[in-house]
Parts: structure tokens; C-alpha cells; sequence
């Protein structure tokens, strides 16, 4: 496969990238005493991308001969053709990678047997049920993507590369009365088992999900109002991913987003440091972990924020030329049908000096969050609402009573600006799901705990 890519590459183009795409995949639900869903499928092709003279065109197939791979690669070959002229020509900016690359699997999922997959389910999702009579629904969640790729480019990548995301989640709903309430916990990871429970065992997970669910049955409406908020890393990365990341996706600046018109001024707190990073020191497993982009580039950490100063976008090779930057490397495509498009990795703050009890405790009234609830929102200047899972007052640096029904909104420079502590502490957070932009990618967000304030919707 390898020698007839690297054959097809070196037809006259601009530029030419072949892709093979091999993927393995497992789903496991059980809900409420019953196995519902056990799917295992695999699909495999090779895209090709080519570009002539400022105009891309795309092709795949699941046919791998090699007279069909010649004429899927004529076929975007064509189609880049036919845009002759609509369009200038831009440099292009590469990092080639060559050789195999792996990513870290400690108990690889494909050595583990199907048995002890679905036992975990069952036992999970058993688990749930029996953790309180108020408990009336149960769910528990498995996947698995195990990816294998041949990345050939006419700009000198030539590498192969096995990548594997996984995901388990667990969802108890209890009730009391006419009042229904819920609860979760979810785990995700790039590699194998090990590296999937490294923040919370399995048997961990029912025990969180039914405690939240049970605890907000007695819980009181949410205020209203604007308040000082302490935010758990979890809601970190969603203001990170959600509300700042796809404002910096290069793209999404050339179409005008609220980014585009404030490179190099002050949008955040001077204790904001914001970064888009595909291998993570602090956290490698973490789910957004991307060795090599589909572009068959080399990924690099982008800096978005730097101590408040916004101080650059995300790239792939065509807008890392636009703009005359490094190519960050954030090209990603979600299988052999797919273009490669300019999606996140790891979006995170880092870490500062604060201890977390110490921003608690020096909090004199204000809200606890944590967690994404079940809507949200965010658009092109940055304006967002999301709803929230979890929530407390703190009352004289004292975390208290559960608070429902809460909502955030604002605009996220603005919150940023408002940031007044930001934890020593850390956590990816935000990897299990995936990120929807045309199509879906694995993603994770996360940082400390840090204190700004926020619009909170809730009762009056």
C-alpha cells in the first residue's frame, strides 16, 4: 500500500496527499438490565487531496486495487482542475513526518476480550440500580476507535500510524415525587485500559453519578443574578474549547470571527495562558492526543493566549501560509471519506499558583460549578450559554447546599478578563463525546480550578 501511495504522489500537482485509513470499532450500552447495544464494525479506504493552482479537490474510495486508487486520485485530480482560476494560488507550510509512529497503550483494548468489555457494562450499569431506591434509570456506556493509517505526501511525509480513543460513561437517574433528576461520570483516553481509568477506576463511577443524581433531588432553584463563581476544570475546558477555541480556528478567523480582529491585545486576565496542545506533558493520554495530522504534518502546541495577549490561531498548511506563521498542525479528518479540516486537540489554561481549597476559602458568597449540563451554546464573537451540571453556593469559603437549574452565559473574553485566581492544580476533563464542525473528532479541554464572574440564569 505504501509504495503504490508514494507512486500516485508524485504526479505534477501543487500538492498531493494520500491517506489510508483503516478503523476498528466497538460500541456497548446497558441500560436498565439489558444489554442494548452491541455493535462491531471496521471500515478501511485511502482519500486522496489534491491541489492545483489555489483549489483543492478531494476523493475516496473503499476499493484499494490499484487501478481504482489511480483513478479515485484522477478524480480530485479533476475536480481541483475544474476551479482553475477562481482562486490565487498560497503558499503551503510542512512539517513531513516520516517512520511509525504508536500511541502509549498499557493493556491495549484489542488484547482484552469481549467478555470483560461487556462484564464492565453490565456490572456498571448493575451497579447503578443498586446504589439507591430512588434510582429509576441506569446507563452505562463503551467505545472503542482503533485507528491504523498510512499518511503519504508529495511534501515528504511518509509514516505510518496507530492511534486508539476510547470511552466509557455511566448515567443514573433518580427520583422522588414528581421530581426526576440525573447524574454521570465518564472517562476517555487516548490509548489502552489503563491509560482509560487513570483518573477514576470503573467502580468508582456508578458511586459519583447516583450520589448527584440523589443529592440534587433536595436541591434548591438556582439564583439569578451576577456572581463571583469558582468553575471546576471541567467547566474550564468547555469556556476553553467552546467559547475561545473555535473563534481561533484559522478558518474560522478568516471568516471573521471576534479573534480575527484582536491578535496581539489584551483579552483575557494577565493570568490567562491558553493552549492548544496535541501531546500534553501534564497529561499525554489525554483524549485530543494527536501525533501526526492528516495533512501528514508534524502537530506543535499553539499558544492562543498568552498571559492575556491573544497571540495566535490554529493551522494547517494552507492557512499557516496565508498568514506567513509555523504550522500548528491541527488538520484532522474523521475518516477516509473526509477532508482534513482545522479542528482542536487539547484546549486548555494552565495551571497557576493557587491552591483550589484556597480559592474556596477565600470566597466570601458565590457558585461551585462543575460540569457540562445538557445544552449549550457558543457563536463566532464569543458569546455563550451553557447549562450546568453541578452546582453549590459557597457560603464564608464553605462549599454548601446543591443549587439546580443553572445556566451561564457571557462573553468569554470578557469572563477571562474577570478571572482573579487561577489553581496550581489540573485536569483534562472533557474528552468523553466528540466535538462536533461538519464532522466529528475526539477532542479534550480542560485546566485548574481558576475564579471569575459570570451571568448565572436561574430563579428570580
Amino acid at each position: 500500500m505504501r509504495a503504490i501511495l508514494l507512486k500516485i504522489v508524485e504526479a505534477k500537482a501543487t500538492a498531493v496527499q494520500a491517506r489510508y485509513h483503516r478503523r476498528r470499532r466497538l460500541k456497548i450500552k446497558a441500560e436498565n438490565s439489558r444489554v442494548t447495544l452491541l455493535s462491531a464494525s471496521e471500515t478501511a479506504g485511502v482519500g486522496f487531496r489534491v491541489l492545483q493552482k489555489g483549489i483543492w479537490g478531494f476523493s475516496s474510495t473503499s476499493n484499494t486495487d490499484v487501478d481504482e486508487l489511480k483513478k479515485t486520485f484522477e478524480e480530485a485530480n479533476q475536480a481541483a482542475l475544474s476551479g482553475n482560476g477562481l482562486r490565487q494560488g498560497f503558499p503551503l507550510v510542512v512539517s513531513p513526518v516520516k517512520g511509525v509512529l504508536q500511541v502509549k497503550e498499557t493493556r491495549p483494548v484489542t488484547n482484552i476480550p469481549l467478555e470483560e468489555k461487556v462484564d464492565l457494562v453490565r456490572r456498571s450499569e448493575e451497579q447503578i440500580k443498586n446504589l439507591s431506591p430512588k434510582v429509576v434509570s441506569s446507563v452505562a456506556f463503551y467505545e472503542e476507535i482503533v485507528d491504523e493509517k498510512i499518511i503519504v505526501t508529495s511534501g515528504g511525509t511518509n509514516v505510518s500510524y496507530r492511534d486508539v480513543k476510547t470511552d466509557f460513561r455511566v448515567l443514573a437517574y433518580a427520583a422522588e415525587g414528581s421530581r426526576l433528576e440525573s447524574g454521570q461520570a465518564s472517562v476517555s483516553a487516548t490509548g489502552g485500559w489503563g491509560e482509560l481509568f487513570r483518573h477514576n477506576p470503573a467502580e468508582m463511577m456508578p458511586e459519583l453519578a447516583v450520589k448527584s443524581a440523589v443529592e440534587k433531588l433536595q436541591a434548591e432553584p438556582a439564583p439569578a443574578g451576577l456572581y463571583q463563581v469558582v468553575l471546576h476544570p471541567s467547566l474550564v475546558g468547555i469556556l476553553a474549547h467552546e467559547a475561545i477555541g473555535h473563534t481561533v480556528e484559522a478558518d474560522f478567523v478568516l471568516a471573521g470571527s471576534i479573534a480575527s480582529q484582536n491578535l496581539n491585545q489584551k483579552v483575557a486576565s494577565e493570568r490567562i495562558t491558553l493552549v492548544d496542545d496535541p501531546w500534553p506533558h501534564l497529561d499525554p493520554a489525554a483524549t485530543g492526543t494527536l501525533l501526526v495530522d492528516d495533512e501528514g504534518n508534524s502537530p506543535m502546541a499553539a499558544v492562543i493566549i498568552n498571559q492575556g495577549y491573544l497571540k495566535g490561531y490554529l493551522h494547517d498548511m494552507e492557512t499557516a501560509g496565508i498568514f506567513q506563521v509555523a504550522n500548528t498542525g491541527n488538520a484532522r479528518a474523521f475518516s477516509y471519506q473526509d477532508e482534513p479540516l482545522i479542528r482542536m486537540r487539547n484546549t486548555y489554561i494552565q495551571p497557576g499558583n493557587d491552591a483550589p481549597e484556597e480559592i474556596i476559602a477565600s470566597t466570601a458568597l458565590g457558585l461551585y460549578l462543575k460540569g457540562l449540563g445538557q445544552s449549550g451554546q457558543a457563536d463566532a464573537n464569543a458569546e455563550f450559554m451553557f447549562g450546568v451540571d453541578e452546582a453549590w453556593w459557597i457560603r464564608k469559603g464553605r462549599i454548601g447546599r446543591r443549587v439546580v437549574g443553572v445556566t451561564i452565559s457571557g462573553q468569554a473574553f470578557q469572563v477571562l478578563s474577570s478571572v482573579d485566581r487561577v489553581g496550581s492544580d489540573f485536569l483534562l476533563d472533557s474528552g468523553a463525546g466528540y466535538c462536533g464542525k461538519h464532522q466529528p473528532a475526539k477532542v479534550d479541554a480542560g485546566g485548574p480550578h481558576l475564579r471569575c464572574r459570570l451571568k448565572i440564569g436561574g430563579e428570580l
